[in-house]
């Protein structure tokens, strides 16, 4: 007996080990306590993160568009976060860490790169705004998440990303279960009506919060995904599926209702020949500067003539795009003002550490006025944020916040204009371009 379970004692843990998860399953199950049936898919992913980092983090990109906050399922957690990328992102980063203190296998020069300094420098200031906070644990918990981004998505995509081959994988990878949310978004918005404006706001849930982030992502995609399916010639089939894809992308666009998400799209196609033309980014950035310039010396007369408009969002495409200058009696965008108008007079209360990262949604209803508030206007922190990733930063870190994230912006597009000038392949320039397309959606956006 004892030299049968010497030769085979590896089994016979293992077997105890499986019926002892089933049987403590089971009884969990009878308590109605289900999360520990996701123990199994924990242990495989951790197993994969330190064997397979890439892979690992392809089905974090995967992952994404199918992920749903924690709150979904638990309405009184007092933490909430994504279910599952941010635990995977959290031990991406531990694991990471752990790795790098072995055997630090990060191209050095990376360290050196002014992107990585304008990073650092917003990391730092976030960091002392985080000890300055009104919320401590809520800023702390923003700054966490913003450094799993920062070595997932950047550090560690920069060690992928030497192959150009895996900037496509990302894009299929994000792309592929983005048509789930996509094909889910439109079984629900038909049965309710495909052509209404109002039901395009929640059919994505739980995917996405609101329309917005919805139609953020499909504009930010669409640029990268042409690129990507230009990228190499295939059979009849694969291109009819790439053209498909892509006509899905397109028509999930429109029916976003994203007014926003339409406008970053031609904005960035209208950027298309001045950057094939090799229009230097810092004559882009001056053009941009004075663009705004003249917005704001005729900023009077602007708002005189779209107060005139009265045009409420509507089902009908052409009556809602002519929403978009409706500040008069459309409440998307009155919404919108007064949320900026709520993040600039916290700003003016702290100008200069701000009220803390991460807690603007917190703490910005005092600071509205009955004038501005909406119907759909909360006390409650429970609809958004400031809606402007420069607005909301002034008003939780100061003037050092806003200034830092618009610092990584322009570094980064100086570096990928550069980078697209200087690449000599066809395919890969074109694959760039279309980045820097999807990039600048986002930042219109």
């Amino acid at each position: 007996m004892l030299s049968f379970i010497k030769l085979h004692k590896e089994k016979l843990l293992l077997t105890g080990i499986i019926l002892s998860y089933i049987f403590l399953n089971s009884w969990l199950i009878s308590k109605e306590f289900l999360f520990f049936m996701a123990l199994p898919v924990v242990v495989f992913f951790v197993f994969l993160a330190f064997t397979r980092l890439d892979i690992t983090y392809f089905a974090i990109i995967a992952l994404t568009p199918l992920s749903v906050q924690l709150i979904e399922f638990l309405p009184n957690t007092p933490i909430d976060f994504y279910i599952p990328t941010e635990p995977m992102l959290f031990g991406v980063m531990l694991i990471v860490i752990f790795k790098s203190i072995r055997d630090p296998f990060f191209d050095r020069r990376i360290f050196n790169h002014p992107v990585s300094y304008a990073i650092l420098a917003n990391l730092i200031w976030l960091l002392l705004t985080s000890i300055t906070s009104t919320m401590p644990l809520v800023s702390f918990k923003f700054l966490l998440a913003r450094i799993w981004f920062i070595i997932t998505f950047y550090l560690l995509a920069v060690q992928l990303f030497k192959n150009p081959e895996n900037i496509s994988k990302l894009v299929w990878a994000y792309v592929l279960p983005l048509l789930i949310v996509i094909a889910y978004a439109w079984v629900r918005h038909i049965k309710i009506g495909l052509y209404d404006d109002k039901a395009a706001h929640y059919v994505m849930n739980p995917f996405y919060r609101d329309h917005t982030s919805y139609g953020a992502m499909l504009a930010m995609v669409l640029f990268p995904f042409i690129a990507v399916i230009l990228l190499k010639k295939h059979g009849f089939i694969f291109r009819t599926f790439k053209l498909g894809v892509l006509a899905i992308l397109f028509v999930a666009l429109v029916l976003s209702y994203t007014r926003a998400a339409w406008i970053s799209v031609v904005f960035s196609a209208g950027l298309l020949i001045p950057i094939v033309w090799r229009v230097k980014f810092k004559y882009l950035l001056v053009a941009g500067a004075a663009i705004a310039g003249l917005i704001i010396l005729n900023q009077s007369s602007l708002e005189r003539m779209m107060t005139k408009n009265d045009q409420d969002s509507s089902d009908k495409l052409t009556e809602h795009v002519k929403s978009i200058s409706n500040i008069a009696t459309d409440a998307s965008n009155l919404e919108r003002i007064n949320r900026w108008a709520s993040a600039l007079r916290m700003f003016k209360e702290k100008p200069v550490l701000g009220w803390g990262p991460g807690t603007y949604m917190f703490q910005y209803a005092p600071f509205q006025r009955s004038y501005q508030r909406t119907y759909v206007s909360t006390n409650y922190g429970d609809m958004g944020n400031a809606h402007s990733e420069y607005i909301g930063p002034l008003s939780e870190s100061g003037v050092l916040g806003a200034l830092t994230i618009i610092l990584v912006i322009i570094v980064s597009l100086t570096t990928a204009f550069r980078v697209y000038r200087r690449i000599d392949d066809k395919a890969l320039k074109r694959l760039v371009l279309g980045l820097i397309l999807g990039y600048i959606t986002y930042i219109f956006h």
